[in-house]
């Protein structure tokens, strides 16, 4: 693998030596080929300190949510969440198709330092051209935006506010892909997944104290992200060592363009594939269904944490495997991860199912309201995570032109299909919109890379996940009945992994995942008796 892939990679620990696994490590790695080994190990290990890091994210976002949902009420907390919910869909733009070219090229171009440095530097001066334009167009847009939506006063200025924030946020994307891409999980969190949400969370806080509204809260917000995003960029030239440049940008233009223009279009399609009902919210309902659905939304966020976290070195080793023509091993590491991805999603899955009207309501009353679509909203959540890197392995595999027309198939597709739903059912229709898009675009896309490259991730130990997952779910339902109001939640997850690790032990691991634990619980008691002492 190339530098920084694999285990042991740039900013993380050493890979464990044969005297640093767990005991039983060895009786699973024979049945295991070495690359393919090194492959799980490598991402399980991105996964594992992902995970940590987006539920980190998690819980500061939401605890943003909460403070702002409280602190605004309904109908202005509406009218943030519709602006914010703005900036987010815009900063999916911005990079235009630069967070997967650095994915696709930093791993290849390992033992070229100024090749490097040109697409880090491309990627920077594309994402700052992109900000610049789209915070001129909200500018002039926020009149019309209003008039088309909510019709509230306070979302003018709040959204100009954020027009500038966009770009911003793409800066601090990019310096955490180039981390990222190098293969330091441990860089990408701290700045994309914790220092991102943090500082939004200190500056809603000190807005409110203040007694700022929506325009102060935005504002303090930008202010923050400029500060990050100032530290941000030095930072990851330092540490990962790819310092960004544009002498010689011309001659590698054009391969940089080819992957990220069309990945960019793809991502346009998806604003309108499985992100429209946000729009079709705020224009069809109301200031306080908006501030619903974003509270949904909030929960939904939880429920992707598995496939982002195992998704974090998969592009990278994916493509150091495709381009050492290593398709076998490729197709058995996506085999392993999407399982993997699965035995982590279900207990969240059926926590969030039986237990939804309890936790929307933590942020208020109002918020109970949004049950139904959450849980219309998880069958995509559990159709996207069984699949796995779908959309990921597309791009790495050099099929991003499928992915690009599949993209505005669908999102043409979905417009027209979620406009009638909101219509016809409001805020489920808004849900059913986005959920049906997400099946049917990732049904498609595991289609598709079987006919081009042959992977197919599916086999018999995928039962077992879901086996233990309903066991989970009857665990769950019965605290419930015995447990009376928002207690039934603490003591139903416990009681619910309980049920769902016992579930799994009874009914048997792959050898892969059992491989991955014992090498992994290997690794952190080794860096922990070194750290601490035996």
């Amino acid at each position: 693998m190339n530098d920084g892939v694999g285990a042991g990679g740039e900013g993380e620990p050493d890979a464990p030596s044969d005297g640093d696994e767990a005991p039983d490590a060895a009786a699973y790695a024979d049945a295991v080929p070495d690359d393919e080994r090194e492959a799980l190990v490598a991402i399980a290990h991105g996964a594992v300190v992902t995970s940590g890091g987006v539920s980190g994210q998690r819980a500061l976002t939401a605890a943003t949510e909460f403070v702002l949902a409280r602190g605004l009420g309904p109908t202005a907390y509406g009218v943030y969440a519709l602006a914010w919910r703005i900036a987010q869909l815009l900063s999916r733009l911005v990079t235009f198709g630069s967070v997967p070219a650095l994915q696709r090229y930093l791993p290849e171009y390992a033992d070229d330092p100024t090749r490097r440095g040109v697409v880090a530097g491309l990627a920077y001066a594309t994402t700052l051209g992109f900000g610049t334009a789209i915070a001129a167009g909200v500018w002039l847009a926020a009149p019309r935006i209003n008039d088309l939506t909510v019709r509230e006063s306070a979302f003018p200025g709040g959204m100009r506010a954020f027009g500038f924030l966009v770009g911003l946020l793409g800066v601090v994307m990019v310096a955490s892909a180039i981390f990222r891409a190098v293969g330091s999980a441990r860089g990408e969190i701290a700045f994309n997944k914790l220092l991102r949400p943090g500082v939004r969370l200190v500056a809603a806080v000190a807005a409110l104290a203040l007694g700022y509204s929506i325009g102060g809260v935005a504002v303090g917000i930008v202010a923050a992200t400029a500060l990050l995003a100032a530290v941000a960029v030095p930072l990851s030239a330092r540490v990962t060592g790819v310092v960004p440049s544009l002498r010689g940008a011309r001659r590698e233009a054009r391969r940089f363009y080819d992957h990220a223009a069309p990945v960019a279009m793809s991502s346009l399609g998806k604003v309108f594939q499985n992100r429209v009902d946000v729009l079709l919210v705020g224009a069809l309902l109301t200031a306080t269904a908006a501030g619903v659905y974003n509270v949904v939304l909030v929960l939904i966020a939880i429920a992707w944490i598995p496939l982002l976290s195992f998704n974090q070195l998969l592009p990278p080793v994916a493509s150091d495997l495709y381009a050492s023509d290593r398709t076998e091993t490729l197709n058995a590491v996506y085999t392993s991860v999407t399982r993997q991805i699965v035995t982590a999603v279900v207990p969240i899955l059926a926590v969030l199912v039986v237990y939804g009207r309890e936790l929307l309501g933590l942020f208020g009353d109002p918020y109970v309201a949004g049950y139904v679509p959450l849980v219309v909203y998880l069958g995509g959540v559990f159709v996207g995570s069984a699949v796995g890197a779908t959309g990921w392995l597309l791009m790495m595999t050099d099929h991003q032109y499928a992915r690009m027309a599949l993209d505005w198939l669908l999102a043409v597709l979905n417009v027209a299909l979620t406009y009638a739903f909101v219509v016809r059912f409001g805020l489920v229709g808004a849900a059913l919109g986005t959920s049906l898009a997400i099946a049917a675009q990732n049904a498609i896309q595991v289609g598709l890379l079987r006919r081009f490259e042959g992977l197919w991730p599916f086999d018999r130990t995928f039962f077992t996940p879901l086996a233990a997952g309903g066991a989970t779910v009857l665990a769950l339902r019965a605290v419930r009945a015995i447990v009376p109001g928002r207690a039934a939640v603490i003591v139903g997850v416990a009681v619910g992994l309980a049920t769902y690790a016992a579930t799994l032990h009874r009914l048997g691991v792959d050898p892969r995942d059992r491989l991955v634990a014992s090498r992994l619980a290997g690794r952190y008691r080794a860096t922990l008796s070194r750290k601490f002492g035996r």
